[in-house]
Protein backbone atom coordinates (compact mmCIF):
# COMPACT_ATOMS: atom_id res chain seq x y z
CA UNK A 1 0.00 0.00 0.00
CA UNK A 2 1.63 3.42 -0.94
CA UNK A 3 1.54 6.42 1.60
CA UNK A 4 -1.11 7.79 0.14
CA UNK A 5 -3.89 5.27 0.11
CA UNK A 6 -2.32 4.77 3.71
CA UNK A 7 -2.63 8.31 4.70
CA UNK A 8 -6.12 8.35 3.03
CA UNK A 9 -7.94 5.14 4.91
CA UNK A 10 -6.14 5.52 7.90
CA UNK A 11 -5.32 9.01 9.31
CA UNK A 12 -7.92 11.49 10.70
CA UNK A 13 -8.72 13.36 7.32
CA UNK A 14 -7.53 16.67 8.58
CA UNK A 15 -5.40 17.83 6.15
CA UNK A 16 -5.63 18.53 2.32
CA UNK A 17 -2.34 17.01 1.37
CA UNK A 18 -0.44 17.89 -1.91
CA UNK A 19 0.16 15.22 -4.23
CA UNK A 20 4.03 14.96 -3.83
CA UNK A 21 6.47 12.37 -2.30
CA UNK A 22 8.63 14.74 -0.59
CA UNK A 23 12.50 12.91 -0.10
CA UNK A 24 14.36 15.94 1.23
CA UNK A 25 14.63 19.60 1.60
CA UNK A 26 17.68 21.50 1.11
CA UNK A 27 17.80 25.48 1.56
CA UNK A 28 15.13 26.76 -0.09
CA UNK A 29 13.93 23.52 -1.77
CA UNK A 30 12.00 20.60 -1.84
CA UNK A 31 13.03 17.12 -3.69
CA UNK A 32 10.71 14.48 -4.55
CA UNK A 33 11.76 11.05 -4.60
CA UNK A 34 11.74 11.41 -8.45
CA UNK A 35 14.36 14.23 -8.37
CA UNK A 36 12.06 16.88 -8.95
CA UNK A 37 13.08 20.22 -7.64
CA UNK A 38 10.41 22.34 -5.94
CA UNK A 39 10.86 26.27 -4.72
CA UNK A 40 9.36 26.13 -1.64
CA UNK A 41 7.42 29.43 -0.99
CA UNK A 42 5.56 29.08 2.17
CA UNK A 43 8.51 27.40 4.27
CA UNK A 44 6.22 25.07 6.24
CA UNK A 45 3.89 27.30 7.05
CA UNK A 46 6.68 30.00 8.29
CA UNK A 47 8.18 27.83 10.11
CA UNK A 48 11.57 27.31 8.32
CA UNK A 49 12.62 30.41 8.83
CA UNK A 50 16.91 29.13 7.66
CA UNK A 51 15.21 26.70 4.60
CA UNK A 52 15.50 22.94 4.84
CA UNK A 53 18.87 21.30 6.25
CA UNK A 54 20.70 24.07 8.01
CA UNK A 55 23.43 22.75 8.83
CA UNK A 56 23.58 24.96 12.37
CA UNK A 57 20.15 23.69 13.18
CA UNK A 58 21.13 19.84 12.62
CA UNK A 59 24.63 20.32 14.14
CA UNK A 60 23.24 21.96 17.56
CA UNK A 61 20.07 19.28 17.41
CA UNK A 62 23.06 16.51 16.85
CA UNK A 63 25.07 17.81 19.91
CA UNK A 64 22.22 18.43 22.32
CA UNK A 65 21.14 14.97 21.43
CA UNK A 66 23.97 13.44 22.67
CA UNK A 67 23.96 15.17 26.15
CA UNK A 68 20.04 14.66 27.06
CA UNK A 69 16.40 14.68 24.64
CA UNK A 70 14.89 15.25 27.52
CA UNK A 71 14.84 16.13 31.21
CA UNK A 72 11.41 17.29 32.32
CA UNK A 73 10.96 20.66 33.70
CA UNK A 74 11.87 19.78 37.05
CA UNK A 75 15.48 20.62 36.15
CA UNK A 76 17.18 24.09 35.17
CA UNK A 77 18.48 22.99 31.17
CA UNK A 78 21.42 25.12 29.64
CA UNK A 79 19.40 25.15 26.43
CA UNK A 80 16.41 26.82 27.69
CA UNK A 81 18.66 29.36 29.63
CA UNK A 82 20.51 29.93 26.67
CA UNK A 83 16.94 30.52 24.33
CA UNK A 84 15.36 32.58 26.91
CA UNK A 85 18.03 34.67 27.51
CA UNK A 86 18.41 35.86 23.95
CA UNK A 87 14.71 35.96 23.19
CA UNK A 88 13.94 38.25 26.14
CA UNK A 89 17.16 40.56 25.40
CA UNK A 90 15.95 40.93 21.73
CA UNK A 91 12.37 41.48 22.55
CA UNK A 92 13.08 43.40 26.02
CA UNK A 93 10.58 41.82 27.89
CA UNK A 94 10.90 40.24 31.09
CA UNK A 95 9.14 36.49 31.69
CA UNK A 96 8.62 33.36 29.33
CA UNK A 97 6.77 30.69 29.86
CA UNK A 98 8.02 27.55 26.60
CA UNK A 99 5.57 25.89 25.03
CA UNK A 100 5.05 23.18 22.57
CA UNK A 101 3.26 24.90 19.86
CA UNK A 102 1.40 28.45 18.82
CA UNK A 103 -1.79 27.56 20.33
CA UNK A 104 -0.46 26.05 23.69
CA UNK A 105 1.18 29.51 24.06
CA UNK A 106 -2.72 30.90 23.38
CA UNK A 107 -3.75 28.91 25.97
CA UNK A 108 -1.19 29.50 28.59
CA UNK A 109 -1.95 33.31 27.57
CA UNK A 110 -6.04 32.61 28.03
CA UNK A 111 -5.00 31.71 31.82
CA UNK A 112 -2.98 34.50 32.49
CA UNK A 113 -5.40 36.82 31.55
CA UNK A 114 -8.20 35.13 33.31
CA UNK A 115 -5.60 35.10 36.42
CA UNK A 116 -4.85 39.24 35.78
CA UNK A 117 -8.24 39.64 35.93
CA UNK A 118 -9.67 37.52 39.04
CA UNK A 119 -8.76 40.26 41.73
CA UNK A 120 -9.44 43.06 39.56
CA UNK A 121 -13.19 41.81 37.93
CA UNK A 122 -12.39 41.57 34.72
CA UNK A 123 -13.25 38.24 33.16
CA UNK A 124 -13.87 38.95 29.55
CA UNK A 125 -11.48 37.94 26.33
CA UNK A 126 -11.92 39.70 23.18
CA UNK A 127 -10.80 38.17 19.84
CA UNK A 128 -11.20 39.57 16.38
CA UNK A 129 -13.24 38.66 13.26
CA UNK A 130 -11.27 36.75 10.74
CA UNK A 131 -8.73 35.84 13.43
CA UNK A 132 -6.81 32.84 13.65
CA UNK A 133 -5.38 31.41 17.23
CA UNK A 134 -5.44 27.74 16.99
CA UNK A 135 -7.72 25.10 17.22
CA UNK A 136 -7.67 24.02 21.22
CA UNK A 137 -11.26 25.09 22.60
CA UNK A 138 -9.67 28.34 24.17
CA UNK A 139 -8.14 29.51 21.28
CA UNK A 140 -11.91 28.87 19.22
CA UNK A 141 -13.34 30.69 21.98
CA UNK A 142 -11.97 33.91 20.52
CA UNK A 143 -12.41 33.10 16.85
CA UNK A 144 -15.56 33.38 14.36
CA UNK A 145 -14.76 31.67 11.51
CA UNK A 146 -17.38 28.54 11.02
CA UNK A 147 -14.87 26.64 9.07
CA UNK A 148 -12.83 25.83 12.61
CA UNK A 149 -15.72 26.24 15.10
CA UNK A 150 -18.77 24.08 13.55
CA UNK A 151 -19.79 21.52 15.70
CA UNK A 152 -17.14 21.82 18.11
CA UNK A 153 -19.23 24.18 20.56
CA UNK A 154 -19.83 25.35 23.68
CA UNK A 155 -16.90 27.54 23.98
CA UNK A 156 -15.32 29.14 26.73
CA UNK A 157 -17.24 31.85 28.84
CA UNK A 158 -16.84 35.36 28.76
CA UNK A 159 -15.39 35.37 25.05
CA UNK A 160 -16.44 37.39 22.61
CA UNK A 161 -15.31 38.08 18.87
CA UNK A 162 -15.13 42.20 17.55
CA UNK A 163 -14.64 43.20 14.18
CA UNK A 164 -11.04 43.64 13.12
CA UNK A 165 -10.27 47.27 12.11
CA UNK A 166 -13.16 48.72 13.85
CA UNK A 167 -12.13 51.17 16.17
CA UNK A 168 -16.28 52.31 16.57
CA UNK A 169 -16.88 48.80 17.38
CA UNK A 170 -14.62 48.58 19.66
CA UNK A 171 -14.99 51.07 21.97
CA UNK A 172 -18.68 49.93 22.28
CA UNK A 173 -17.96 47.25 23.80
CA UNK A 174 -14.88 47.35 25.97
CA UNK A 175 -15.10 47.92 29.67
CA UNK A 176 -14.29 47.07 33.03
CA UNK A 177 -15.20 43.63 32.84
CA UNK A 178 -12.50 43.10 29.62
CA UNK A 179 -9.77 41.01 30.96
CA UNK A 180 -7.63 41.06 27.77
CA UNK A 181 -7.86 42.29 23.88
CA UNK A 182 -5.97 39.25 21.52
CA UNK A 183 -5.02 40.30 18.28
CA UNK A 184 -2.70 39.12 15.06
CA UNK A 185 -1.40 42.83 14.03
CA UNK A 186 -1.12 40.90 10.63
CA UNK A 187 -3.76 38.24 10.12
CA UNK A 188 -1.77 35.17 9.14
CA UNK A 189 -4.55 32.80 8.27
CA UNK A 190 -7.52 35.47 7.63
CA UNK A 191 -5.32 36.42 4.78
CA UNK A 192 -1.79 39.03 5.84
CA UNK A 193 -4.30 41.14 6.67
CA UNK A 194 -2.58 44.14 8.63
CA UNK A 195 -4.30 46.31 11.45
CA UNK A 196 -4.92 50.16 10.66
CA UNK A 197 -3.04 52.84 12.89
CA UNK A 198 -6.69 54.02 13.52
CA UNK A 199 -7.79 50.66 14.96
CA UNK A 200 -4.04 51.03 17.22
CA UNK A 201 -4.67 54.44 18.51
CA UNK A 202 -8.55 53.25 19.41
CA UNK A 203 -6.80 50.00 21.57
CA UNK A 204 -3.97 52.00 22.96
CA UNK A 205 -6.95 55.02 24.34
CA UNK A 206 -8.95 51.95 25.58
CA UNK A 207 -5.75 50.03 27.17
CA UNK A 208 -5.30 53.17 29.09
CA UNK A 209 -8.47 53.75 30.02
CA UNK A 210 -10.20 50.54 31.28
CA UNK A 211 -5.92 48.80 32.06
CA UNK A 212 -6.81 45.57 30.32
CA UNK A 213 -4.39 43.18 28.86
CA UNK A 214 -2.77 43.39 24.97
CA UNK A 215 -1.78 39.97 24.09
CA UNK A 216 0.05 40.14 20.56
CA UNK A 217 -0.31 36.67 18.48
CA UNK A 218 3.52 36.76 16.83
CA UNK A 219 2.93 33.12 16.16
CA UNK A 220 3.52 33.47 12.31
CA UNK A 221 4.58 36.70 12.08
CA UNK A 222 6.98 37.30 14.75
CA UNK A 223 11.04 36.47 14.54
CA UNK A 224 11.95 38.78 11.67
CA UNK A 225 9.32 36.74 9.53
CA UNK A 226 8.18 41.08 8.36
CA UNK A 227 11.54 42.10 8.73
CA UNK A 228 11.35 43.46 12.13
CA UNK A 229 11.58 41.31 15.40
CA UNK A 230 8.08 40.98 16.14
CA UNK A 231 4.85 42.49 13.70
CA UNK A 232 3.75 45.06 16.41
CA UNK A 233 6.90 46.96 15.83
CA UNK A 234 5.80 48.28 12.94
CA UNK A 235 3.35 50.02 14.73
CA UNK A 236 4.91 51.74 17.55
CA UNK A 237 3.32 49.55 19.98
CA UNK A 238 4.43 47.44 23.05
CA UNK A 239 1.91 44.20 24.18
CA UNK A 240 2.16 42.99 27.69
CA UNK A 241 2.08 39.55 26.66
CA UNK A 242 3.49 37.98 23.02
CA UNK A 243 2.92 34.75 21.71
CA UNK A 244 5.46 32.70 19.60
CA UNK A 245 6.02 30.22 17.98
CA UNK A 246 7.02 28.35 14.35
CA UNK A 247 10.04 29.34 13.28
CA UNK A 248 11.26 29.53 16.97
CA UNK A 249 12.39 25.90 17.06
CA UNK A 250 13.70 25.67 13.97
CA UNK A 251 11.17 23.22 12.35
CA UNK A 252 10.82 21.17 16.00
CA UNK A 253 8.01 21.64 18.00
CA UNK A 254 8.70 24.83 20.13
CA UNK A 255 6.46 28.26 21.10
CA UNK A 256 6.77 30.74 24.02
CA UNK A 257 4.65 33.67 25.76
CA UNK A 258 6.55 36.85 26.45
CA UNK A 259 5.67 38.85 29.65
CA UNK A 260 6.14 42.16 31.08
CA UNK A 261 6.57 42.16 34.75
CA UNK A 262 3.18 43.23 35.08
CA UNK A 263 2.56 39.78 34.25
CA UNK A 264 5.46 37.78 36.33
CA UNK A 265 3.68 36.64 38.83
CA UNK A 266 0.41 35.34 37.78
CA UNK A 267 1.69 32.03 37.31
CA UNK A 268 3.25 29.97 40.44
CA UNK A 269 4.48 26.55 40.67
CA UNK A 270 1.85 24.03 39.59
CA UNK A 271 -1.15 26.38 37.87
CA UNK A 272 0.45 25.86 34.27
CA UNK A 273 3.20 23.98 32.89
CA UNK A 274 4.47 21.74 29.75
CA UNK A 275 5.80 17.88 29.68
CA UNK A 276 7.50 19.07 26.86
CA UNK A 277 7.40 22.27 26.43
CA UNK A 278 10.65 24.11 26.38
CA UNK A 279 12.46 20.50 24.80
CA UNK A 280 16.59 21.23 25.24
CA UNK A 281 16.86 19.91 21.69
CA UNK A 282 14.32 22.35 19.92
CA UNK A 283 15.71 25.06 22.49
CA UNK A 284 19.09 24.20 21.06
CA UNK A 285 17.74 24.20 17.50
CA UNK A 286 16.01 27.88 18.36
CA UNK A 287 19.29 29.36 19.75
CA UNK A 288 20.65 28.96 15.95
CA UNK A 289 17.74 30.71 14.69
CA UNK A 290 17.69 33.45 16.68
CA UNK A 291 21.40 33.72 16.27
CA UNK A 292 21.02 33.42 12.56
CA UNK A 293 18.18 36.20 12.91
CA UNK A 294 20.11 39.00 15.06
CA UNK A 295 23.49 38.16 14.51
CA UNK A 296 24.06 37.63 11.41
CA UNK A 297 21.60 39.78 9.56
CA UNK A 298 18.74 37.36 8.25
CA UNK A 299 16.12 39.50 9.50
CA UNK A 300 17.60 42.90 7.82
CA UNK A 301 17.66 40.51 4.65
CA UNK A 302 14.03 39.31 4.77
CA UNK A 303 13.20 43.09 5.59
CA UNK A 304 15.22 44.01 2.00
CA UNK A 305 13.98 41.05 -0.20
CA UNK A 306 10.61 41.22 1.31
CA UNK A 307 10.70 45.05 -0.31
CA UNK A 308 12.17 43.90 -3.72
CA UNK A 309 9.55 41.11 -3.87
CA UNK A 310 6.61 43.93 -2.82
CA UNK A 311 7.88 46.14 -5.58
CA UNK A 312 7.38 43.08 -8.24
CA UNK A 313 3.97 41.82 -7.22
CA UNK A 314 2.85 45.47 -7.38
CA UNK A 315 4.12 45.33 -11.08
CA UNK A 316 2.20 41.98 -10.87
CA UNK A 317 -1.12 43.21 -10.00
CA UNK A 318 -0.71 46.65 -12.29
CA UNK A 319 -0.16 44.01 -15.29
CA UNK A 320 -3.11 41.88 -14.36
CA UNK A 321 -5.73 44.18 -12.43
CA UNK A 322 -8.82 42.32 -13.36
CA UNK A 323 -7.17 39.21 -11.26
CA UNK A 324 -5.54 40.99 -8.75
CA UNK A 325 -7.19 43.21 -6.27
CA UNK A 326 -3.99 44.10 -3.55
CA UNK A 327 -1.05 42.82 -2.25
CA UNK A 328 -0.08 43.43 1.18
CA UNK A 329 2.28 42.48 4.14
CA UNK A 330 5.40 43.13 5.55
CA UNK A 331 9.05 42.00 4.57
CA UNK A 332 8.66 38.11 4.10
CA UNK A 333 5.07 37.83 5.27
CA UNK A 334 2.93 39.03 2.49
CA UNK A 335 -0.51 37.84 0.43
CA UNK A 336 -1.69 38.51 -3.19
CA UNK A 337 -5.73 39.15 -3.29
CA UNK A 338 -7.24 37.66 -6.04
CA UNK A 339 -10.66 38.28 -7.64
CA UNK A 340 -10.84 34.52 -8.13
CA UNK A 341 -10.15 31.34 -6.23
CA UNK A 342 -6.58 31.15 -5.60
CA UNK A 343 -6.49 27.49 -5.64
CA UNK A 344 -6.17 26.96 -9.16
CA UNK A 345 -3.13 29.55 -9.39
CA UNK A 346 -1.42 27.34 -6.51
CA UNK A 347 -1.80 24.42 -8.87
CA UNK A 348 -0.75 25.82 -11.82
CA UNK A 349 2.75 27.21 -9.99
CA UNK A 350 3.10 23.77 -8.94
CA UNK A 351 3.39 22.28 -12.43
CA UNK A 352 6.14 24.85 -12.54
CA UNK A 353 7.92 23.57 -9.44
CA UNK A 354 6.61 26.58 -7.02
CA UNK A 355 5.10 25.76 -3.99
CA UNK A 356 2.61 28.26 -2.66
CA UNK A 357 -0.16 28.10 -0.31
CA UNK A 358 -3.43 29.40 -0.24
CA UNK A 359 -5.30 31.20 2.49
CA UNK A 360 -8.81 32.79 2.74
CA UNK A 361 -9.83 30.96 -0.26
CA UNK A 362 -8.87 34.16 -2.34
CA UNK A 363 -5.19 34.56 -1.48
CA UNK A 364 -1.78 33.68 -2.27
CA UNK A 365 0.01 33.99 0.82
CA UNK A 366 4.03 34.22 0.39
CA UNK A 367 6.04 33.13 3.21
CA UNK A 368 9.37 31.81 1.94
CA UNK A 369 12.75 30.75 3.89
CA UNK A 370 13.72 34.05 5.03
CA UNK A 371 16.85 32.97 3.39
CA UNK A 372 15.63 33.40 0.03
CA UNK A 373 17.47 35.54 -2.61
CA UNK A 374 17.05 37.82 -5.35
CA UNK A 375 17.78 35.19 -8.28
CA UNK A 376 14.92 32.62 -6.68
CA UNK A 377 12.30 35.94 -6.21
CA UNK A 378 12.43 36.50 -9.71
CA UNK A 379 11.89 32.93 -10.60
CA UNK A 380 9.11 33.27 -8.30
CA UNK A 381 7.94 36.23 -9.85
CA UNK A 382 8.14 34.99 -13.39
CA UNK A 383 6.43 31.60 -12.84
CA UNK A 384 3.83 33.89 -11.47
CA UNK A 385 3.00 36.25 -14.04
CA UNK A 386 3.14 33.42 -16.38
CA UNK A 387 0.32 32.21 -14.76
CA UNK A 388 -1.90 34.81 -14.33
CA UNK A 389 -0.94 35.94 -17.98
CA UNK A 390 -2.23 32.30 -19.56
CA UNK A 391 -5.66 33.45 -17.34
CA UNK A 392 -6.09 37.25 -18.88
CA UNK A 393 -5.24 35.47 -22.48
CA UNK A 394 -8.00 32.67 -22.09
CA UNK A 395 -10.10 35.18 -20.72
CA UNK A 396 -10.31 37.46 -23.69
Amino acid sequence: MNPFTFEAEHFFQTYKRLPLDIDRGEGVYLYTKDGTRYLDMFAGIAVNALGHGHDGIIRAIEEQSRKYVHLSNYFVQKPQIALARLLLTSSGYDRVFFSNSGTEATEGAIKIARAFGSSRGKTEIVGFSNGFHGRTMGALSIMDRSKYRETFGPFLDDCRVESFNNPVGLRSVVSSHTAALVLEFIQGEGGVRTVTPEFIEAIESLRKEFGFLLIADEIQSGLGRTGKFFAFQHFGVKPDLVLVAKSLGGGLPLGAILGKSLVAELLQPGTHGSTFGGNPVACAAGLVVLTELIEHGIMNHAAAIGKMLMKELWRIQAAHSSLVAEVRGYGLMLGMELSVDAEPIAEALREKHILVNVTDKTVLRILPPLIINEHQVNKFVRALNEVLAAIDTARK
